[in-house]
């Protein structure tokens, strides 16, 4: 790796680098108004190891510790890539408003993949053993509500992509959450929702140009969450494609020839409506 320069231009130069590399260094969030680094005085970000079935999992904690106060806990869950800055990002952004949050680990190890085929191996193992996915999100929501400043009775899970797909299954799963929100996430299921099993409200938000989610899916989904008797939204973003919320969706998609791309302004209105999504099942 090269070395890091102490100058400004030399750092600038390497964060754009990192953006082309994906997931081996940040992905220039400072660029969005809805993505900003955390900056507000008395937000902490630090890095944490819990365990499943004696594997270790590392994740991050993000709370403002200005304040003693108890605070509901967010469990964030990360795209295909592993668990990398953007999901840290988001956690410190959930923190900065008022929450705690544990940018979770379902790889183990840290475990990253700079290419979409790694990626696409690391997320099947995953989803190819649902009793051990629940298992690692059960993992991340324990360890969450055992930090001091956490109210342990209001917990929710986020999740972006494959982060998405995964708090989905945890909400048909019958994980008890207050909810859950998937972002850009995949929504088709070998193990549909049954009446009387999710206690989580569902919240998704959805690319209405993504080609990774057909209209079919959409509407099989939907079904699926009438028929089960679920609590749910749907909101889909005219022109928003895969990857909407990640500003280095760009370059993503530019270098592995994915359909990928960012969308501003439907990262903000899809963060507002979970931002609100939140308030509603925290009060």
């Amino acid at each position: 790796m090269r070395r890091v320069s102490e100058t400004k231009e030399h750092a600038r130069a390497l964060a754009y680098v990192g953006v082309m590399v994906a997931v081996l260094a940040p992905l220039l969030l400072w660029a969005s108004p809805g993505c900003s680094a955390s900056r507000e005085e008395g937000i902490v970000g630090k890095e944490v190891q819990y365990t499943h079935n004696e594997a270790t999992m590392k994740g991050y904690l993000a709370y403002n510790a200005s304040s003693d106060a108890k605070r509901p806990g967010i469990l964030v869950v990360h795209e295909w890539w592993g668990h990398n800055e953007y999901a840290r990002q988001r956690a410190r952004q959930l923190a900065e408003v008022g929450y705690i949050a544990l940018a979770v680990d379902m790889y183990g190890e840290g475990k990253q993949a700079n290419h979409p085929e790694d990626a696409g191996k690391f997320a099947s193992q995953v989803m190819s053993n649902m009793e051990a996915m629940k298992g690692r999100m059960l993992a991340a929501k324990q360890y969450l509500m055992s930090a001091a400043l956490c109210d342990s009775t209001k917990i929710a899970a986020i999740g972006y992509c494959f982060g998405g797909g995964v708090v989905l299954h945890a909400a048909r799963m019958g994980m008890d959450l207050d909810g859950v929100v998937s972002f850009h996430g995949s929504l088709g299921t070998a193990s549909p929702a049954q009446s009387g099993t999710v206690v989580a409200k569902v919240l998704v938000l959805n690319g209405a140009d993504d080609p990774f989610v057909t209209k079919e899916q959409i509407e099989m989904f939907k079904q699926e969450m009438d028929g089960a008797g679920v609590d749910y939204t749907f909101i889909n973003y005219p022109g928003a494609v895969h990857a909407f919320t990640n500003p280095g969706a760009d370059s993503l998609g530019a270098r592995f020839n994915l359909p990928l791309a960012y969308n501003k302004s439907a990262d903000e209105a899809s963060w507002e409506e979970m931002m609100s999504f939140l308030r509603k099942i925290f009060q």
